[in-house]
C-alpha cells in the first residue's frame, strides 16, 4: 500500500468518525428512517450533480437490481441501524462498536475466496480491539434492553459494513466508482421514499439539525463513499475496511469536543494499537516504503 492510501484511509476516518455525534443530534429529531432517507436522498444529489459536471455515463438499466442490493446491504441497512443506536448509545460507544466491521470484511473476503485469511490480518484485527479497549475505557453502562439492542443493532450495521465491502470492491471494478456510488444512493433514496413521508409530520427540525444532516448526507455519505469506492480499486477490500479501527479515536474526540462526552487518558496508547493494526491489516509500512522511495539497498 502506498503512502497516499493510507492517508487517505486516515481521513476517511476522521470524517466518518464525525457521523456518530452528528447522528446524535439527527437521530432525535428525524427519526431513525427518515434521517436515513434524507441523508441517502442529499447524496444521491451531490453524487449526480458531480456526474453531470464530469459527464459520467450512469450504469446500463440491466445492472441497477443489483446496484439496488448492494444499497440495501450498504446504505440502508446500516444507515437505518446506527441511527436507531444512536437514540440510546452514546457516539463513542457506536464508533467502537463499527469497529468490528474489519472482522467481517476479512471473514466475507476469505469466504468469496477473494483473499487469503493471513495471520497478519489476524493479528491485526486482534490489536485492533486491544487499541479499541484502550482508547475508550467503557464505564458501567446498565445493560437494559435498549442498550442491549441498540448494542447488536450497531454490529450488525458494521458486519452489513464488513461484508458490503467485497461486493462494493466488486462494483468498482465493473463501474466507474462515482457512477456505482451515484446510482447505489439513488436507489437507496428510492427504497427509502415511502417511509420518510410516513415520518414527516413527526419530525422536530431545527437548523443545527438540518446542519448535521447536512453533513452525514453531502460529505460523510455522498462524497465520502465515493471516495472509498475510489480507493478500493486500488487496495484489498479487507484493507479498505480496516479504516474503522480509527473510526473510534475520531468518534470519541468528535464526541467529547462538541457533545462532552469525555474522553479518556487511553487515547495515545490506544491509537498508535490502532495505527498499529490499520497497518498490519492493510501491509502498509511506512519503513518500507521510505527505504524504496529512496533506493536504500535491503542489506545496507
Amino acid at each position: 500500500m502506498q503512502s497516499r492510501h493510507f492517508v487517505q484511509l486516515i481521513g476517511m476516518s476522521a470524517l466518518w468518525g464525525a457521523s456518530f455525534p452528528l447522528l446524535r443530534i439527527a437521530s432525535p429529531a428525524f427519526g431513525p428512517i427518515a434521517l436515513a432517507g434524507v441523508r441517502c436522498a442529499l447524496a444521491a444529489l451531490v453524487l449526480a450533480f458531480l456526474m453531470l459536471v464530469l459527464r459520467q455515463p450512469w450504469p446500463a438499466r440491466s445492472t441497477w437490481p443489483q446496484m439496488a442490493a448492494l444499497a440495501l446491504l450498504t446504505v440502508v441497512a446500516p444507515f437505518v441501524l446506527f441511527n436507531w443506536a444512536a437514540l440510546s448509545l452514546p457516539a463513542g460507544y457506536s464508533a467502537v462498536l463499527n469497529a468490528t466491521a474489519p472482522v467481517f470484511g476479512v471473514l466475507a473476503a476469505a469466504i468469496a475466496g477473494d483473499e487469503k485469511l493471513a495471520r497478519r490480518s489476524v493479528l491485526g484485527c486482534v490489536c485492533g480491539f486491544a487499541g479499541v479497549a484502550l482508547l475508550v475505557q467503557l464505564g458501567p453502562v446498565e445493560p437494559t434492553r435498549d442498550v442491549v439492542l441498540a448494542a447488536l443493532a450497531c454490529t450488525a450495521a458494521a458486519g452489513c459494513y464488513g461484508v458490503g465491502t467485497t461486493f462494493m470492491k466488486r462494483a468498482s471494478a465493473v463501474h466507474h466508482p462515482l457512477a456505482a456510488a451515484a446510482t447505489i444512493h439513488v436507489a437507496a433514496a428510492l427504497i427509502l421514499a415511502i417511509p420518510v413521508g410516513v415520518a414527516v409530520p413527526t419530525m422536530q427540525l431545527n437548523t443545527g439539525v438540518w446542519l448535521a444532516v447536512a453533513v452525514l448526507g453531502l460529505v460523510t455519505s455522498g462524497f465520502m463513499y465515493w471516495i472509498s469506492m475510489r480507493l478500493m480499486r486500488e487496495i484489498p477490500a479487507s484493507a479498505a475496511t480496516s479504516s474503522a479501527f480509527m473510526i473510534p479515536l475520531f468518534g470519541v474526540t468528535w464526541g467529547g469536543l462538541f457533545l462532552g462526552e469525555p474522553v479518556t487518558g487511553g487515547m495515545v496508547p490506544g491509537s498508535l494499537f490502532i495505527l498499529a493494526a490499520t497497518a498490519l491489516i492493510t501491509g502498509f509500512n511506512p519503513w518500507r516504503a521510505w527505504r524504496a522511495k529512496h533506493g536504500v539497498d535491503k542489506s545496507g
